[in-house]
């Protein structure tokens, strides 16, 4: 039987992570892009070494300037795009990478994880559909996790987002945050994800409790993190930044290494989950 927790310790080398959001500049073919592949990678790597000296203790990908977004897809030159900046990452920083493709491209993200030696993948709509900005996504994780196995990607974790950002829940409104963290455990998650309403919006601190009690799943808080909240997630076992490290707490401007600094010390002062 999985053990999660364990498994989550193995990939962090530790039983509370802080990751440090990589947002690459808008990619090739996306209606944004401006500068040239490597210009996106050297920048990428500069702020990796950032977060890595800050305190950090792992890091995560995403294509968040690629905006708007396809929905549950995107193209090979994405794919390509994304592995060659993690391939780069990893090379420079020596600390756990993980790969999130938006939007909902969650084959794409295993598939670049698994090209560049990441160590784990942010994935969305694993259990229960949501309407996202993008339009309607339906659940994933059949096909993802046998897609997963058909590529030997197996030691290639899956955080999944429940209940996440920027998306209408009505459709199940029904099912709790709870059920549907142990929707995502029975259909074999390595841990779950949970947010507020929006891009650094914070979370409800019952939430993590909640989805912390129903499930035997590691649980990560996603959204919303600052030096003066993150004690209130004491019991999350990792916090994913992005906002509050940016000048003036906006995900779209240059890192901050002072604030950068000041959510590394903060975690730093937190108890053992």
């Amino acid at each position: 039987m999985r053990d999660s927790l364990r498994d989550f310790v193995e990939t962090f080398q530790a039983p509370r992570a802080l990751i440090g959001m990589l947002h690459a500049a808008p990619l090739p073919g996306t209606p944004h892009a401006r500068d040239g592949l490597e210009a996106i990678i050297d920048a990428a790597v500069t702020e990796a070494r950032v977060y890595r000296d800050a305190g950090f203790t792992a890091l995560l990908l995403e294509n968040m300037h690629d905006r708007p977004y396809l929905k549950g897809h995107v193209g090979p030159e994405v794919v390509a795009s994304m592995t060659a900046i993690a391939r780069e990452v990893r090379r420079a920083v020596a600390l756990p990478l993980g790969v999130q493709v938006l939007a909902a491209a969650n084959r794409e993200a295993v598939a670049v994880a698994l090209a560049s030696g990441a160590s784990f993948v942010r994935v969305e709509a694993f259990a229960f559909a949501h309407v996202a900005d993008e339009g309607v996504l339906e659940a994933c994780a059949g096909p993802l996790l046998r897609y997963r196995r058909a590529v030997g990607a197996e030691h290639v974790r899956v955080f999944a987002d429940i209940k996440k950002k920027h998306a209408a829940h009505a459709i199940t409104a029904d099912v709790s945050l709870a059920e549907t963290a142990r929707a995502a455990e029975f259909f074999s998650a390595d841990g779950v994800i949970v947010t507020g309403a929006s891009t650094g919006a914070p979370c409800a601190p019952d939430d993590v409790s909640e989805a912390r009690d129903a499930a035997s799943l590691p649980v990560l808080v996603g959204s919303g993190i600052t030096p003066e909240n993150m004690a209130r997630y004491v019991r999350a076992h990792g916090f994913i930044v992005g906002s509050s490290v940016k000048h003036g707490g906006r995900w779209d401007r240059a890192l901050d290494p002072a604030a950068t600094r000041a959510v590394a010390e903060a975690f730093k002062a937190l108890p053992p989950p």
